[in-house]
């Protein structure tokens, strides 16, 4: 091989290249790959901190849900406890009440007849008062109307009591009735 050398032109080093006006060089190329992937990670990285963070808060929300349903069902079965407890209070006081009303009306009416009875007798032994003047001038029609409209000695005596006291009954018992809203509601059962 023949080698025609001037003198006035440079040699041309073979390890140098020039780049071609307008195509960028593959070391930027290079560059702005690994940059971005570097940002791409980054982002990953960021939001699987904040998933993973996520989660765990959403465990611990589950476990607290499981807690507060738990300590609802032993509020829930206490208040049962004291409203059984009240009811049966209330009871045994609605009966004693009851049976205390039937003591006194029926010493109400033992009084009524014994009261009824001194009085036919303090009648029978006291002697007749006579009548006022006004009535002896008046018939008997206007008599018996003016007897019956007002008597002087049965304003004295207190009528009776013609009520009869209920005996109490047996002890009634209540339903537990639990509606789909949560709300709680007693019925009497007899």
């Amino acid at each position: 091989m023949t080698m025609i050398r001037e003198p006035d032109v440079p040699a041309i080093e073979l390890g140098e290249r020039e780049a071609a006006p307008g195509k960028p060089s593959r070391a930027k190329i290079i560059g702005v790959v690994a940059a971005g992937a570097m940002l791409l990670t980054a982002i990953n990285v960021t939001a699987a901190i904040y998933l993973y963070r996520g989660v765990n808060d959403l465990r611990t929300m589950e476990v607290r849900l499981e807690q507060l349903g738990q300590f609802e069902q032993r509020i829930g079965a206490k208040i049962d406890t004291v409203n059984n407890g009240f009811q049966s209070r209330f009871e045994t006081l609605d009966r004693q009440l009851q049976a205390s009303f039937g003591q006194i009306n029926g010493n109400f009416a033992r009084l009524q007849q014994q009261g009824g009875a001194a009085t036919a007798a303090a009648d029978s032994e006291a002697p007749r008062t006579p009548e006022p003047a006004a009535l002896a001038t008046t018939t008997v029609a206007e008599a018996s109307v003016a007897d019956s409209g007002s008597d002087p000695q049965g304003a004295d005596v207190p009528r009776p009591f013609k009520r009869k006291a209920a005996p109490p009954g047996p002890n009634p018992s209540y339903q537990r009735i639990e509606q789909s809203d949560g709300k709680v509601y007693y019925k009497k059962i007899n």
